[in-house]
């Protein structure tokens, strides 16, 4: 007889938006977007053990999400067993270093993270796209975070184009204690003008590392939505700018901003500077 594993120990990683186009409404009420998105080193830990229990039960660290039985990784069990009628529950637990609220991807980072454990634990076979559907049927966020490369993600998230990237770049994020629901800020986003934001240009810079154009061409839709309900975000993007770094930008919906830069050390001064202030702090690595 062959051992079975029960247990998976797996890594959640972030991601930021180097640059996020609002292009239409639809129907559905989702919205039509053109990202670039950018996977980092900074993760989440995320532990499931198959168990003999009734229910699948989800345990978190951080007290901001109590209720995680409600959350993204409850729902993607769920998901996988509707498509592939398994019997077994799980428990789920959490190491959440990914801020929560704050345009990071965390939940959906965590569905995918799950999703993918349990075609490990349960020997699933399974393909990309049959996989791709599931995530979508979870949120618009988690098929990039199954594929988890830098990307040009269209769609409302579902049509993935893997994309060169000559460099990885340090990252500072820097978030207010304040979160912005993703609803939120979407459902005054058409009240707003687009800004100007070179996708081509975008994606170029990153193939050939060029920093000055991609300082000129990212952008973020949601970034004057997301100030008008929580100025502080504003002040943290100017703030960045005047401590000299170019690549500076909102990820998501926020309320986090990130800051790109070759030099680890400018970064690492303003981690300081911005957990002195009482922000959020983390100091990772865009992945390649």
């Amino acid at each position: 007889m062959l051992f079975q594993k029960n247990s998976l120990v797996v890594k959640s990683h972030a991601k930021i938006n180097v640059s996020l186009r609002v292009l239409s409404k639809r129907d559905d009420g989702y919205h039509n977007l053109e990202m670039v998105n950018l996977p980092l080193e900074l993760h989440d830990v995320i532990e499931i053990e198959r168990m003999h229990a009734p229910d699948t039960y989800v345990t978190c660290d951080d007290i901001a999400l109590s209720s995680a039985h409600h959350n993204l990784c409850a729902k993607a069990v769920e998901a996988m067993r509707n498509e592939f009628g398994f019997k077994d529950n799980f428990d789920i637990s959490i190491h959440k270093e990914i801020p929560f609220a704050a345009g990071l991807g965390g939940g959906s980072s965590n569905a995918a993270a799950v999703m993918s454990a349990l075609v490990f634990l349960l020997h699933l076979k399974t393909t990309a796209e049959q996989l791709n559907k599931v995530a979508l049927s979870i949120g618009a966020d988690v098929p990039f975070f199954m594929m988890n490369k830098p990307a040009l993600v269209t769609g409302i998230g579902e049509k993935i184009e893997v994309i060169p990237v000559k460099k990885s770049y340090n990252c500072l994020i820097v978030k207010p204690q304040a979160g912005l629901s993703t609803a939120d800020v979407f459902a005054i986003a058409d009240k707003f003008e687009s800004v100007a934001i070179d996708t081509p240009n975008v994606v170029k810079a990153l193939a050939n590392g060029d920093d000055e154009l991609l300082a000129k061409s990212i952008g973020n839709d949601l970034c004057l939505p997301a100030i008008s309900l929580l100025p502080e975000v504003g002040k943290i993007v100017d703030s960045l700018r005047s401590d000299g770094v170019s690549l500076v930008c909102m990820s998501g919906s926020g309320s986090s901003v990130y800051a790109l830069s070759s030099d680890s050390k400018i970064l690492a001064k303003a981690a300081r500077k911005y957990l002195g202030l009482g922000y959020i702090v983390r100091l990772t690595k865009t992945m390649m």
